[in-house]
């Protein structure tokens, strides 16, 4: 039972993680839920799936805008669902396959509880190691709300599970979870209600971006009601939800909860271990990783470093570095994300209300996305582009895409970044045509000092 590694969790940091370690060591696995975490069981995979058709739908619906004759557009949800399913179940069950086919692997299939020092009880098994990663990940977080326990609500993994369109959604949450979920069930033909107690959706974006954002999506015939104060829920007569607010009430036949993520730290007895955790319940790392304890690592989400894929691979990545006597840190990763409504939103750095904060004089340039060829060919041209730039070093800060391709093209401005060069030199750059990308570079000739300080959002 001693290992000269002991993985706990399943998440994506995983295979990165005994990809990389030394030949011929001993690897223990524990995961007492589905192998693969969060994204391939009820995040990425099967909500940009879901994503993907509802956007076939939108598009079936927009057909003859592009001189397309269609016949009446229906959604057959419980094939949307099935087509959702195959890749996920795909993904766990190769993953547990690959894992129980490495000789130098044993996977357990259990919790891990801590009973001191890189020791771990599993089941009737104590599991010990030379080194010991905790990859737990999170889980959605349940609000102290009045009636919430005598409802059948659902979080962004028990709303996977349903078969039967809902008649009326009701979300409350208007951040990227709920947003998402707005769109794409909009999209499959129900009605939907976002509540958001924060004075803008998206809290922690820059007002901009996230007005931008709420008008596509109140396009589409999504109501979203921001500072909305909900006291408590209760159920119908009919087997629905009310919603009740101090400003009214609204009721809807499922209601989603969508209100953050809590770290899944609470289930390890970390202090047996002598780990320490923020007032969040975030496992406490240093800039390679490392808790407080020696020769034990906190990877993925229960970090509170990063809430994504990426940035866990990446986690594993310093981790191994780490463990190579390399100097990559935290500290020098650059955030980068996507919201995956349609168009998406990219994003990368810092915003403009954080550049302000820290200090930056920053230069600001934007470019709406109807100014862009492609986007005009493709009938896409909702949204725009904002580029920010340091006055003094002429370095990138920031920047954000809301529009077509923004999920991919921020890939490029996020690379540009990492090279420490002058953005000037990115004007010289040479890119295909007609591309959603070309015209990033001849964003730089709009740039100008901000006149005004962004309006604070809600964020925490």
């Amino acid at each position: 039972t001693h290992f000269d590694h002991v993985i706990i969790g399943s998440g994506q940091a995983l295979g990165t993680l005994i990809g990389g370690l030394p030949e011929g060591e001993t690897v223990a696995v524990i995961e007492g839920g589905l192998v693969g975490g969060t994204c391939v069981n009820v995040g990425c995979t099967p909500t940009k799936t879901l994503v993907a058709s509802a956007k076939v739908a939108h598009m079936a619906r927009r057909a003859s805008e592009y001189g397309v004759t269609t016949g009446p557009v229906g959604i057959d949800f419980a094939r949307v669902m099935e087509r959702m399913d195959v890749p996920r179940v795909k993904a766990t069950t190769s993953m547990e396959a690959w894992l129980s086919g490495l000789d130098h692997v044993t996977l357990y299939r259990d919790w891990a509880r801590f009973v001191a020092a890189k020791t771990v009880q599993v089941g009737d098994t104590t599991v010990s190691g030379e080194r010991v990663y905790i990859n737990v990940g999170a889980r959605p977080r349940v609000p102290d709300l009045a009636g919430l326990e005598d409802v059948p609500w659902l979080d962004n993994a028990r709303l996977l599970d349903l078969r039967t369109l809902p008649e009326h959604l009701v979300i409350i949450g208007g951040s990227y979870i709920g947003l998402e979920f707005a769109q794409m069930f909009r999209r499959f033909g129900a009605r939907v209600t976002v509540l958001e107690a924060g004075d803008q959706i998206a809290p922690r974006e820059d007002v901009d971006v996230a007005n931008a954002l709420r008008g596509i999506l109140e396009e589409e015939g999504i109501v979203i009601r921001t500072g909305a104060r909900v006291e408590r829920v209760e159920a119908t007569s009919e087997g629905g939800v009310r919603v009740l607010m101090d400003d009214g009430d609204v009721t809807g036949s499922h209601l989603l909860v969508a209100v953050g993520r809590e770290p899944n730290s609470d289930r390890l007895n970390l202090p047996a271990a002598g780990i320490e955790t923020d007032a969040r319940g975030f496992i406490e790392v240093d800039d390679h990783l490392m808790t407080s304890a020696p020769d034990v690592f906190a990877l993925g989400d229960v970090n509170g470093q990063g809430a994504f894929t990426h940035t866990s691979v990446n986690d594993a990545e310093i981790v191994l570095d780490t463990l190579r006597g390399g100097s990559r840190r935290l500290s020098d990763r650059i955030p980068v994300f996507a919201l995956f409504t349609d168009p998406p939103l990219g994003r990368v750095g810092l915003s403009e209300r954080e550049a302000i904060d820290q200090g930056h004089r920053v230069l600001k340039a934007t470019r709406s996305m109807d100014r862009i060829a492609r986007a005009k060919e493709m009938g896409e041209t909702k949204g725009f582009v904002k580029l920010l730039v340091d006055a003094d070093t002429d370095l990138i800060l920031g920047a954000a895409i809301l529009g077509v391709s923004g999920d991919e093209v921020i890939n490029m401005f996020a690379a540009f970044m990492y090279s420490g060069r002058p953005c000037r030199e990115y004007r010289r750059a040479v890119l295909v045509h007609p591309t959603i990308s070309e015209l990033m570079p001849w964003i730089l000739d709009d740039l100008a000092p901000i006149e005004s300080a962004p309006v604070p959002s809600q964020a925490a």
